[in-house]
């Protein structure tokens, strides 16, 4: 299983601000779509990753002023990424590892897709009871 098979399932919908939007904006974003994350782009290239997490922290860091305050200043700028070979198992020990929930999907030097631990996971049970049901319909026949 690899993470194209997830994308074809979820969607390659990404939701993406620019660095010089404010944590106010993207807060209200990631309220109303009901997402975890945002990658902030720089044109075409990928400068960092914003998550609840991190708006949270800088908001428990510097009260309401962090609001007025561009993305920049608190997204995560090592992003990490896979592509749509990457496995299942691959990425949940990246993400694992790397102790972050969300993972842009690049090919060819541009962003795809992006995953979530929720979509690995979701993922991974589904295969899990698949090779479970598979094993059982052995053993009865």
């Amino acid at each position: 299983m690899n993470v194209r098979q997830i994308l074809e399932e979820k969607g390659r919908e990404v939701a993406t601000f620019g660095p010089d939007a404010t944590m106010n904006e993207a807060a209200r974003h990631l309220a109303e779509k009901g997402i975890g994350a945002l990658v902030v782009m720089a044109g075409d290239a990928i400068a960092g990753i914003l998550s609840e997490r991190d708006a949270v922290r800088a908001i428990a860091s510097l009260g309401a002023s962090a609001l007025e305050r561009p993305l920049s200043d608190f997204m995560t700028s090592d992003v990490k990424s896979c592509n749509e070979e990457s496995t299942v198992e691959e990425v949940m020990d990246l993400m694992t590892d790397g102790r972050f929930r969300h993972l842009p999907v690049v090919e060819d030097g541009k962003m795809v897709g992006i995953i979530s631990i929720g979509d690995v996971v979701k993922r991974r049970i589904r295969e899990a009871q698949q090779e479970a049901d598979s094993l059982k319909q052995y053993i009865a026949s």
